[in-house]
């Protein structure tokens, strides 16, 4: 044992000698807890989608032809799709998001969050500066002169109980996730699916049923475009709830890694608490 121990440290002191003498000519790779990407075309041919959605949107508005612009939408949804896919690869089959890239995903979600918030806060800023000092053109009174506001008891108290329970259903399946009940899971995600798609019914019929527009003064304004624009999250927030639904039932999920899920948990409760301040402010206060 002893000769052998000798002769092995003999050996090693042979290879670190070999080691000093060629290491500095030798590729050493080490595997860092960042994921450099690959080159990719997608962000480029993606610019060039927006800007054909955004011409699309000028035209439209401007009432002009834009028959020649229609590539934009396949376009845009074939880039979206490889796009993702390669995400996914790189995320679940590669296992490139480290927990180095997933705080980093989360710091860069949180900071979207925030932006988000702000954008809100413009409008919020304009509804209070408009109803705290009315101008003589609104009768300086606020809700305006002649306007008839929604009675909040009715549809927006609807639509505030469905997105408070989709909020508690969607945590109760994150719950039911991290403990490995798939099952359970996706019957109380399908719920938040539906409580959201009622929601979006609601909201259309609100408007429909709708006294006044748009157009209707600062009052309109302000009122359809923060309630439009939460409207818009909230279809937003439903595609990627659904999109993170196929992956659960594809089981790309684990009880562990599953940032992508949580990010749109976290979405979503972020649009329950700017509906819960349009619901005080905008309907009970405001009206």
């Amino acid at each position: 044992m002893k000769s052998e121990y000798k002769l092995s440290n003999e050996a090693f002191k042979k290879r670190l000698e070999e080691f000093i003498k060629t290491g500095f000519k030798r590729k050493v790779i080490i595997r860092t807890p960042y994921h450099v990407v690959d080159p990719s075309p997608w962000p480029m041919i993606m610019g060039a989608n927006l800007w054909g959605i955004a011409a699309m949107f000028i035209c439209w508005v401007n009432q002009i032809s834009f028959d020649n612009l229609y590539w934009g939408i396949p376009l845009l949804v074939f880039t979206t799709y490889n796009w993702v896919r390669d995400i996914i690869n790189e995320a679940t089959f590669q296992g490139f998001h480290t927990e180095k890239v997933q705080s980093g995903l989360t710091l860069c979600f949180i900071l979207f969050l925030i932006s988000e918030l702000m954008l809100f806060f413009s409008f919020f800023w304009a509804f209070f500066h408009s109803a705290l000092s009315s101008s003589v053109e609104i009768g300086c009174c606020w809700p305006p002169v002649g306007l008839e506001c929604l009675d909040w008891s009715k549809v927006p108290l609807h639509n505030t109980a469905l997105l408070v329970a989709s909020s508690a259903s969607i945590t109760l399946s994150h719950h039911y996730l991290q403990s490995g009940d798939i099952w359970l899971s996706v019957v109380t995600y399908v719920g938040t699916l539906g409580l959201s798609v009622m929601f979006i019914k609601n909201q259309y019929e609100e408007y429909a049923w709708s006294s006044f527009s748009i157009s209707d003064g600062v009052y309109g304004s302000c009122f359809f475009m923060l309630t439009g624009l939460h409207g818009m999250h909230v279809i937003g927030g439903t595609c990627g709830l659904l999109f993170c639904l196929v992956r659960m039932m594809l089981l790309q999920f684990s009880t562990e890694h599953h940032i992508a899920l949580t990010l749109a948990i976290w979405y979503w409760h972020f649009v329950d608490i700017v509906w819960l301040g349009l619901f005080f402010i905008i309907y009970i206060w405001g009206s």
